[in-house]
């Protein structure tokens, strides 16, 4: 009798987890959905087109009007990431100039893990409960940007590396 009713409470405790990822994973889902519509071109026009349903008419005008924005928000996106990256390498130069050996050698070391922790993210990014950017990480012919496919999707790191 006791077997049973222990085996009851975890099997609930177990299904109730459960159901409480999912539902964590559909919350976010949902809230970050209007947030992610800028993140790139394709998305930028899906989201407004599903949001006002233009007609014929209107579609060819409220084209020239997306494109506009789309290019300006992708170049926005860009600059946005050089500078942080020219500002990042201005702060550790400052930075570094007051710090011991070994202080420098914890911040290279907290930056190497933090680079594996992004690798790691790119590479496990299948299960993301969002499916962020997935579809363009598989189909290169899918990116665009203004220096080419891709250049706007990927992370400074990877730019740098190329």
């Amino acid at each position: 009798m006791k077997t049973k009713s222990i085996i009851v409470i975890v099997l609930t405790l177990v299904i109730g987890f459960v159901l409480g990822m999912l539902t964590s994973a559909q919350m976010r889902y949902h809230r970050l959905k209007p947030v992610r519509m800028y993140f790139s071109e394709e998305r930028f026009r899906e989201g407004f087109y599903s949001a006002i349903q233009p007609d014929g008419q209107q579609k060819a005008k409220i084209d020239l009007i997306l494109d506009k924005y789309a290019k300006i928000n992708s170049e926005l996106q860009n600059n946005f990431r050089k500078e942080l990256d020219a500002r990042m390498k201005d702060f550790r130069k400052e930075l570094d100039s007051n710090l011991t050996k070994d202080q420098i050698l914890r911040l290279k070391d907290m930056d190497e893990r933090r680079q594996e922790m992004i690798r790691q993210n790119r590479m496990n990014r299948g299960n993301d409960t969002l499916n962020f950017r997935n579809d363009r990480w598989r189909n290169p012919n899918n990116r665009r940007g203004p220096g080419g496919p891709g250049e706007h999707d990927q992370d400074s790191t990877l730019r740098d590396a190329k």
